[in-house]
């Protein structure tokens, strides 16, 4: 990892764009651009490790990252996968205990790093911080207990149709093709993110291929059929 050249005007713009600063005075953006780094990732580099310290209140400022855990199993687990003007670690920071999961880029990709007492003092002072924070993990639990409830008890192809409609729905450009996922995602991440191993995962991804309901543009997936994945999601299309 290192540190990335960004300039102080480019930090600032960047917290004024996060729901969570916008609502911030001036002179708080410029102090906290001001001692805010950003490191330069590589791709499979990690942000922080399950159980570091938390030193750093981390947005994604370009590229990928997934929030992942290490079963007792040694398998990873992916709670999240998150995209530019995205933050991660700020609850582990607001209570002042360790990151619960790792940060991995998946893709090269820089983040925006402030450190933990500016995040402190200025939630002391702000407490719409602390609100903002509130919101953004409360959707991103409701998303895990969907998740959860989906691993419980939904056929491997059901949860695979639902995260593939939840990243499009979230993250796709609409083309003339369907839904475009504007980063590169592997088969390996899907099949963490869904439970499965990545044998099924390929298999799976390969006869929806076939069938047009997903296609491969270069390094980009692009849902093409969005509602017949929407019917496997929820149960009422079988699969052969």
């Amino acid at each position: 990892m290192k540190v990335a050249t960004i300039t102080a005007d480019a930090r600032a713009h960047a917290l004024k764009s996060n729901k969570v600063f916008a609502g911030l005075p001036a002179r708080e953006i410029e102090a906290l651009a001001a001692a805010a780094r950003e490191d330069a990732c590589r791709a499979r580099e990690y942000v922080f490790m399950e159980g570091d310290p938390a030193e750093w209140l981390c947005i994604v400022t370009s590229g990928r990252v997934r929030i992942v855990r290490h079963s007792r199993a040694g398998k990873d687990v992916v709670l999240e996968l998150l995209g530019p003007g995205e933050i991660f670690g700020g609850v582990a920071v607001i209570e002042k205990r360790p990151y619960p999961a790792a940060a991995q880029a998946t893709e090269a990709s820089v983040i925006l790093k402030i450190p933990a007492p500016l995040v402190v003092a200025l939630s002391e002072r702000h407490p719409s911080v602390i609100r903002e924070l509130a919101l953004m993990i409360g959707r991103r639990l409701r998303e895990a207990h969907d998740s959860m409830k989906s691993l419980a008890g939904d056929p491997v192809e059901a949860r695979l149709a639902a995260t593939l409609l939840r990243l499009a729905r979230r993250d796709g450009v609409r083309t003339e093709a369907g839904l475009t996922l504007p980063f590169h995602l592997t088969r390996q991440s899907l099949a963490d993110m869904c439970g499965t191993t990545v044998e099924t995962a390929i298999r799976v991804m390969s006869r929806w291929t076939r069938d047009g309901l997903i296609a491969d543009e270069g390094a980009r997936l692009v849902v093409t059929d969005a509602k017949s994945l929407n019917e496997i999601a929820a149960g009422e299309k079988e699969e052969a």
